[in-house]
């Protein structure tokens, strides 16, 4: 079957169509670097990046977009509160710069340990500010946006469209900008800032022609996609909680500007949640990549991630942890025994299970029903191993194969024949945490005496080892350091 994929947009399943055959472009709104990774990033991140390895898997040339926010992303979406970065630099007490520069870091690590293969290219918003600015100027010169006292807004009554993402009606939005005290220069409530005027000590700001500021959160993501992917992209993706307003103010920013279809294909994936409740810091059961690394081989959060649909929740307990961790290593035992076996007479054909699996991934990404494909060919690969006869080198081969092109380079939670795996292995991973743990309570007793000579020595040994440290109001946290 043709590859179909259910577009957020028309609410159904559409047979995929690039805009250029052969081609993929795909933009996903990546994280706002204010703090470390937690399991909702690793759905939507561990979700899509199987979208684009199937892709190029069917022989599309795949160009993955995926941007950092470092500047502009406010504490409330309606256009209020502190920039995100600025506020937890203010709260560790240090440039926001180096919160950005510290937390992607921290991010790209969380991912390569769960195997997730980088994009193409991973503009940052601060990269990005000449684009932004152009784009806001366009839609001024079309009557889209308007200037108050250095701050431009996109006026959302010149775009008709405006919410047809989210279904919000143009009532709602007037609402949803009534729950906080709204700007009165904005002309309408729901009117969303393009650029802010920069309020004095502001330690992000740029000039413009409208004075130094910022640029809004929605703007960065339409300029940018933009700039790699053309004025059409075929496929964006992003988190549900993003439809609405992030994505509704993308469209409308966008189409305004180039007068053309922004995105062909819309995909969201679901929330986490905890014993049915949505995970979210505020209720206290965010569950940070960090610290359930220290217990869980990442390959296996992988694989628990993957037997959820990516529009559907993933309920997060230690009972379905455990679950995947004894599916994971049944697979991997399989693919143990075909290398250790000796070579038989028997037979196996897998190209049921190649249809099957294909089939699967090209209705919408169904990895739940991938996996439950795996899962029948390592049973019915074990059967034939239990038999007098065995298998023939060509059957091992052929059903190795299999495994390392489906589980591996697909799924990405075994690793092909001849290809290192992304992570330590959770027996590694393990030993690791516990001595960089006793390092840093080395440190902490150094500097409880001050001898701050030793404790910079640790700090400075742990840096040349790869290994980064983080002073917190909550300790000391330490992680891998990666070329972002």
């Amino acid at each position: 079957m043709a590859l179909q994929i259910y577009n957020s947009l028309t609410r159904k399943k559409e047979p995929f169509v690039p805009v250029h055959p052969g081609v993929v472009g795909m933009y996903v709104c990546g994280p706002t670097v204010y703090g470390h990774a937690h399991l909702g990033h690793a759905k939507s991140y561990v979700s899509f990046d199987v979208v684009a390895r199937w892709l190029r898997q069917s022989g599309f040339r795949v160009r993955y977009v995926q941007n950092i926010t470092d500047v502009g992303h406010l504490t409330d979406d309606a256009d209020e509160g502190e920039d995100k970065i600025a506020r937890q630099a203010r709260l560790e007490k240090t440039d926001p710069m180096e919160i950005a520069q510290y937390y992607t870091r921290s991010f790209y690590d969380d991912m390569d340990r769960l195997g997730v293969e980088r994009p193409n290219i991973a503009p940052t918003a601060t990269g990005h500010i000449p684009e932004q600015i152009a784009l806001i100027e366009e839609l001024l010169k079309k009557g889209h946006a308007y200037e108050v006292n250095g701050n431009v807004y996109f006026s959302v009554g010149s775009f008709p469209d405006y919410g047809k993402l989210s279904g919000r009606t143009d009532q709602e939005a007037l609402q949803s900008g009534t729950r906080v005290e709204t700007r009165s220069e904005k002309r309408h409530p729901s009117d969303f800032a393009l650029w802010k005027k920069a309020e004095e000590g502001h330690l992000m700001q740029w000039r413009s022609p409208w004075g130094m500021g910022y640029p809004g959160w929605h703007v960065e993501c339409s300029a940018m996609s933009m700039k790699y992917l053309g004025d059409t992209v075929d496929i964006h993706g992003g988190g549900m909680e993003n439809k609405f307003p992030h994505h509704d103010c993308e469209i409308a920013q966008s189409e305004a500007a180039t007068g053309k279809p922004y995105v062909r294909y819309w995909m969201h994936n679901n929330m986490v949640t905890v014993g049915g409740i949505k995970m979210g810091k505020s209720l206290k059961n965010s569950v940070n990549l960090k610290d359930l690394f220290r217990s869980t081989d990442p390959m296996v959060i992988r694989f628990f991630i993957l037997q959820s649909h990516y529009r559907s929740p993933l309920d997060f307990s230690e009972a379905a942890i455990h679950a995947s961790s004894s599916g994971l290593e049944k697979m991997r035992d399989t693919r143990k025994r075909l290398l250790q076996t000796v070579p038989g007479s028997g037979i196996i054909d897998t190209t049921e299970f190649r249809t099957k699996f294909g089939d699967a991934m090209d209705d919408d990404f169904n990895t739940p029903l991938a996996v439950s494909v795996l899962f029948e060919f390592s049973k019915t690969v074990n059967s034939a191993l239990d038999k007098p006869e065995g298998l023939s080198s060509e059957a091992i081969s052929d059903a190795v194969a299999f495994l390392d092109t489906f589980a591996g380079t697909v799924l990405g939670v075994i690793a092909p024949a001849g290809k290192p795996t992304a992570v330590t292995d959770a027996k590694s991973g393990k030993a690791l945490e516990k001595v960089v743990s006793l390092l840093l309570d080395m440190r902490a007793e150094a500097r409880r005496n001050r001898d701050f000579a030793l404790s910079d020595r640790i700090r400075d040994n742990l840096l040349e080892a790869g290994i980064e440290v983080k002073d917190t109001r909550e300790g000391a946290s330490w992680s891998l350091k990666t070329e972002s």
